[in-house]
């Protein structure tokens, strides 16, 4: 099961909104096929294992192992619960049941009313923890939240600004700017606000790692911002939450929910499948994500520098979970 686990985080970054998997299949005390889910839309994690098997006449004296309960209905692939009964494989284990309405359970009680032995639960909290944005979307209806930001060793988040002056007030160290670039990555999702957008001007895209960029998501109440700051970016998808209109124009969607409550906004971005969000800023965003505690994780970087006087950092009423060293920046990392 751990490498089923080991497996499955090759595929981080391709497979949202899917959830990742690993699978190995064993005969004799001996892995004969492994194989994990590559990319959203493509052949799932058992396919992949029962493929790179030479000799198939031994899957029906085999076991296999996967993270997560095989599936058991048609969506972008072919149900792997039916595979797996159709080539006879009388033992499987599986990490974790899949929470997801359309199987929970299903895919289980599909192989055992063919008569295949299936044991579960089997490093249960690893292999929740590989797919925590996958079954946070899925039990709590809302994407999975991760805070972030940077701050001066006396606690600024950004200088003091005089006369409407713009640009980024860089704090973090070049190398762990390319790190924050490999957690855009790793996210569906990327928010600011629109004080942030107006003054940073950020790209909020990936170009430090390979990688893909996330949708960028914007707060914008009275939609003051000028949209062309987005169309000229890369023509990224970008979803801009508002109180004014709902519409699409280009590559801009206007958002505009009910209210501007941090937890409706969150119901509205699970309704268009945004499984996981990156907030990046600015101070107030992350207050009000703080406030009504909706937040997964929060990951602060210290930088060695100070700003004295400036804008203060959001307000986190609790110890870190852990702290990082890495290179001459301090990572302060929260969970729940």
């Amino acid at each position: 099961m751990r490498r089923c686990i080991q497996l499955a985080k090759m595929g981080e970054g391709n497979v949202a909104p899917n959830p990742m998997v690993g699978s190995v299949i064993v005969y004799n005390d001996q892995i004969i096929g492994e194989g994990y889910h590559r990319k959203y839309g493509q052949a799932h994690a058992e396919v992949n294992a029962i493929n790179s098997v030479m000799d198939k006449s031994l899957l029906s004296k085999s076991t296999i192992y996967v993270s997560l309960e095989p599936c058991s209905h048609t969506g972008k692939t072919p149900p792997c619960s039916d595979l797996i009964i159709s080539y006879q494989i009388p033992n499987v284990v599986v990490g974790s049941i899949d929470t997801f309405s359309e199987v929970n359970g299903n895919g289980v009680k599909r192989l055992r009313e063919n008569g295949i032995n299936v044991t579960t639960g089997i490093l249960e909290y690893e292999c929740r923890e590989l797919n925590k944005r996958f079954f946070t979307f899925h039990e709590k209806k809302r994407p999975y939240i991760i805070l972030k930001w940077a701050q001066t060793r006396d606690g600024f988040i950004d200088k003091r600004r005089v006369n409407n002056e713009k640009g980024m007030n860089w704090i973090s160290a070049p190398e762990t700017r390319s790190l924050v670039h490999l957690w855009r990555s790793h996210e569906m999702g990327i928010m600011i606000g629109r004080k942030t957008a107006e003054t940073d001007s950020p790209q909020l895209n990936v170009r430090d790692v390979v990688g893909k960029s996330p949708i960028r998501i914007i707060i914008d109440p009275q939609l003051s911002l000028d949209y062309e700051y987005t169309r000229n970016q890369n023509k990224a998808k970008t979803i801009v939450i508002n109180s004014v209109k709902s519409e699409k124009s280009g590559t801009v969607d206007f958002l505009r929910p009910k209210n501007l409550e941090i937890p409706t906004i969150l119901s509205e971005l699970w309704k268009l499948d945004i499984q996981s969000i990156l907030v990046e800023g600015g101070a107030n965003t992350l207050q009000q994500f703080i406030i009504s505690n909706s937040w997964d994780e929060i990951r602060i970087i210290e930088g060695e520098g100070f700003f004295l006087e400036g804008l203060k950092a959001p307000i986190v009423n609790r110890l870190p979970n852990n702290i990082v060293e890495f290179g001459k920046d301090k990572i302060f990392e929260y969970w729940k």
